[in-house]
Order: C-alpha cells, then sequence, then structure tokens
C-alpha cells in the first residue's frame, strides 16, 4: 500500500488504493510522484461513501496533499495563470460556501461548483500582481500601488494562498480588478467533490464534462436533493465497482456522542421515544449534548434553528425578530438571511454570475451589515466565502404566520433575493455545519408520526441524522416550543475584520 502520512482505517486504506489506481490510469503516479499526459478519450467517476465520521473528508484531505506533492497544480477558482503544457491540475469542489469553507479550515483549498464553472476575468495591469504571486512574473510596478501596498499583497499570500485576497489587503476593491465571468472553456484533469449528496443530475453532468477523472464524497443517509430524480443521489446510479464504502468510525471520531446518536438511528429498533431517552442519557454524561428546553435565540443569528415544518421556520423566524425588537420597516444589523435567488432578466446574465460568483448563490446563508450607498443596495457578509464581504441590489423577504404574501421591508428592482436565516428548513441546512446546532425536536416528533418513509427509511430517521449531523461541537435537542431572550443585541463586530465590501452593479 502506498505510504501515507496517516494511520487508515482497513476500508480507507483500500480506497485509497484504488483510488491511486484510478490516478495512476489518468497519468497521476502517486507512489513515484510522476505525471505523464492524460490518455485521450479516457475518463473515470468514482465515489467514496460513508456515513460521517467514517473518515472521507480525511481521505479526501490526505489525497489532496499526495497529489499536490507529486506536482499537480490545484486550480482555486479565483484566479488561473497560464497552464505549462505538462501540467496537471486538481479542483476540489462543494455545493455551498459552507461545506467549503469547512474544508478550508482543515486546509483543504476548497472552492464552489460554480466559482469553477465560471472563471473570473481579470484586469490586465492587476493580472501582472497575480502572475507575480503566483510566480509566473516580476514584480510589477502599477501606477497607484506603493511598494508597502505590494508588499502587503505578497505577506498575504504566503499564508493563505487566495489572489483576491492579496489584492484586496492592497487595497484594491474586486471591481478593480475583475472585470467579470465568462464559462470555462477548457477542461480541467481531476475533480473531488464533496457532499456530493447534494448534487442533482445537471450539475453532475456539467462536472462531467470538465473533469475526465472525477471523485464524489457522499453520505448516503443523508436527505436527497430536493432536484433529484425518483429520490436518489448522483452516485446511486454508479456501477457498484465504482462506489468505495466506508463503513467503519474513524478512531479520531470513536468517542464522539453526537456521532454516537447519528449512527444510532441505523437501528431498527430504535423509535423516536428511544431514541430521544439516548439524546438524553448523551446529555446526562457528556456536554457536547444538550436537551433544551427551549430555543437559545443568541446561537440564532449565527446558526439557524433546525426544522422540519416550514410553518414552523416562519413562527421561529418571527419570534426572534420580535425579542431582538426588529421593525417591520427595516432589518437590524448583524440579521441573518438566506439567499433564495437572484431575481434578473436574461438579458442580465452577466450581472447574475458576478452576484453568483461572490458567493451569493442559492442557499448562502449571509449576514446583514446595514443599507448600502443606493436605495435598494445592502452591505452583506456572505459566510464561509473566500472574499467574504458584498454590496449588491437586495430583495428581502420577511414571511409572516398564516399570511400568503411575505412582508418585503425593502427591495431593489432587481437582484439577490433574501429570506431571513434564523430558523432554515432541515432540507437546505445540508452541506453546512455549525459549531453549536438546535433542532427543533418537535417537528422531528411530527414527521414520526406521520410514518413516511423514504429510500427504504423512516423520514423521520433521516432528518434526525442530517440536522444533528450539523453540529461541528455541540448540539441541543430543543424538547420545547419555547424561546429564551437575547442576552445582548445584535452585533456584527465579528466580522469587522473581513475587507471592504465590493460593490455589484446589479441594476440598470
Amino acid at each position: 500500500m502506498s505510504q501515507t502520512p496517516v494511520i487508515y482505517s482497513h476500508d480507507q486504506a483500500e480506497a485509497h488504493d484504488r483510488i491511486a489506481e484510478m490516478l495512476r490510469l489518468s497519468g497521476i503516479d502517486l507512489d513515484d510522484s510522476l505525471l505523464t499526459p492524460p490518455r485521450e478519450g479516457k475518463s473515470a467517476t468514482l465515489a467514496v461513501i460513508g456515513k460521517a465520521g467514517s473518515g472521507k473528508t480525511l481521505l479526501l484531505a490526505e489525497l489532496y496533499r499526495a497529489l499536490e506533492q507529486a506536482g499537480v497544480e490545484i486550480v482555486s477558482g479565483d484566479w488561473e495563470g497560464r497552464r505549462r503544457k505538462d501540467s496537471r491540475t486538481l479542483a476540489i469542489l462543494a455545493p455551498t460556501n459552507k461545506a467549503a469553507s469547512v474544508l478550508r479550515t482543515r486546509g483543504v483549498p476548497a472552492t464552489t461548483i460554480h466559482r469553477i464553472l465560471y472563471t473570473p476575468v481579470y484586469d490586465p495591469e492587476y493580472e501582472r500582481i497575480a502572475e507575480w504571486l503566483a510566480g509566473q512574473g516580476e514584480r510589477p510596478v502599477i501606477e497607484g500601488l506603493t511598494e508597502l501596498a505590494l508588499d502587503r499583497a505578497h505577506a498575504f499570500y504566503q499564508s493563505n494562498k487566495s489572489i483576491p485576497g492579496a489584492l484586496a489587503a492592497a487595497g484594491l476593491r474586486g471591481s478593480d480588478f475583475i472585470t467579470g465571468w465568462k464559462r470555462r472553456e477548457e477542461p480541467l484533469d481531476v475533480g473531488f467533490v464533496d457532499e456530493a449528496s447534494m448534487l442533482d443530475q445537471k450539475q453532475f453532468e456539467d462536472l462531467q464534462e470538465i473533469f475526465p477523472t472525477l471523485l464524489l464524497f457522499g453520505d448516503p443517509a443523508q436527505l436527497p436533493p430536493v432536484k433529484g430524480e425518483g429520490g436518489g443521489m448522483v452516485f446511486d446510479t454508479l456501477p457498484v465497482p465504482a462506489k468505495l464504502e466506508l463503513s467503519r468510525v474513524h478512531r479520531q471520531d470513536a468517542d464522539n456522542p453526537i456521532l454516537d446518536l447519528a449512527h444510532a438511528l441505523a437501528d431498527p429498533e430504535v423509535d423516536f421515544y428511544a431514541f430521544e431517552r439516548l439524546v438524553e442519557e448523551a446529555a446526562g454524561r457528556d456536554d457536547r449534548v444538550v436537551m433544551a428546553q427551549r430555543v437559545e435565540v443568541d446561537l440564532m443569528a449565527r446558526s439557524p434553528v433546525l426544522v422540519w415544518r416550514n410553518a414552523t421556520r416562519i413562527r421561529l423566524i418571527n419570534a426572534f425578530r420580535a425579542v431582538h425588537g426588529a421593525p417591520d420597516t427595516e432589518l437590524l444589523e448583524g440579521e441573518p438571511l438566506i439567499c433564495d435567488g437572484i431575481e434578473l432578466p436574461l438579458k442580465h446574465r452577466k450581472k447574475r454570475l458576478d452576484l453568483e460568483a461572490r458567493g451569493l448563490i442559492k442557499g448562502a446563508q449571509v449576514i446583514y451589515l446595514g443599507p448600502g450607498r443606493k436605495p435598494g443596495f445592502s452591505r452583506l457578509h456572505v459566510m464561509g466565502a473566500e472574499d467574504p464581504q458584498v454590496s449588491a441590489a437586495s430583495i428581502v423577504k420577511i414571511e409572516k404566520p398564516d399570511e400568503e404574501e411575505p412582508f418585503i421591508p425593502f427591495a431593489a428592482r432587481m437582484g439577490a433575493t433574501f429570506l431571513h436565516g434564523a430558523a432554515v428548513t432541515i432540507h437546505k441546512a445540508q452541506g453546512s455545519q455549525w459549531r453549536d446546532v438546535q433542532v427543533f425536536a418537535p417537528d422531528i416528533y411530527a414527521a414520526a408520526r406521520m410514518g413516511r418513509s423514504e429510500a427504504g427509511q423512516p423520514l423521520w430517521k433521516r432528518l434526525a441524522y442530517v440536522a444533528i449531523t450539523r453540529a461541528e461541537e455541540r448540539l441541543h435537542w430543543v424538547v420545547r416550543n419555547r424561546l429564551s431572550k437575547p442576552t445582548a443585541p445584535l452585533s456584527v463586530e465579528d466580522l469587522r475584520a473581513a475587507p471592504a465590501p465590493l460593490e455589484l452593479e446589479t441594476e440598470t
């Protein structure tokens, strides 16, 4: 077996060797760090599937490091320099900003699928800085930029391989150096896709067009994508030899009570009442699980309460706004939002790409920082985005209980649309993780009482599994329909260190 820097479990080691063989056939030899031209017309797709804690992310990270050491060029999606004829490329992708940011915190340079499908077009003057930072050109002389500014850019890039971040450190705004976005024309070599259970068929086909060698990492116990055909996931359609299953919980996660609860759901003898007893027992012996008697409003500003029913989501959002004294006519700084899509006519396709490339894709979690410079614009912090602060034309919809039409406190004529983000459905939470997660148990109980099944599994169990595995450190299992009072006003002080917002002109 190939030597690796960590101790693999047996199924991880088998998966690693299978993937190494796939890469070898594509011209990338990890054992000898040897790169050869890809074989024409050859393509391969493998899936690594396993439940939470089975080591999928660890395997992905180790494969990335092995490919980098072999000399494979890592494509980040924020800038691409001149390709060498003999170079081989790898891109590591996730369906959402938050999922990509989880990988980046573990040292893996992940980006979103959209940032690979569409590439930025740089102003030629400032692209010289990018080429210099990436080691493809001499240190430039740029009118209006001091040597000190270039030094700041260089220092930033040494610790964080982000071209936009480095240019922002030099005092430039995104609108200075990015002039637009274009659909990728040249294919890449290898693609790793995390959270592949969220992919729909169209995204899968787009990725297969770009990557002749594609590796999917996914959890078969999660909920299928809303657009999924037949209620399944894209890796379900792969032949059995193309699916590598990790079944053993990795030793680093073996003492995690949250994962213990997630895996307990696979026991057919565990009904909802038995599961709540397991939660209560776990809470009694480990503070990483909390049997909560109410929803903690302070946590809702950064990590939404996870619910099943839409009516529950709307009630919790309005309760959150009420306890903070938020007026109907405006948003407070620090209120969380969820991007619900882009409302732009087809003739404004370029502006849509600008918004999406900046992280404002459907499902993105956003914090409201205040009004923008123009009517209808909002200053926003996109959680998990590589360059998070943006000012964009916004349409904000606040849904009300028992009312068919949402209340719109303010709106541009066109732009990014947002729903409130203090609570979200479990479906929309897939791909995201938060330090503390509150799961609204009365909704899970309602699903259990309905007796519905999905893909042969009780729906309530799939909902519970997805919801509790969103927690990175602490799970709050909320058993009562109560809300605490806030201990402090909403604030954005924790987001102040980010670069200045980029203005996106999305109105005509």
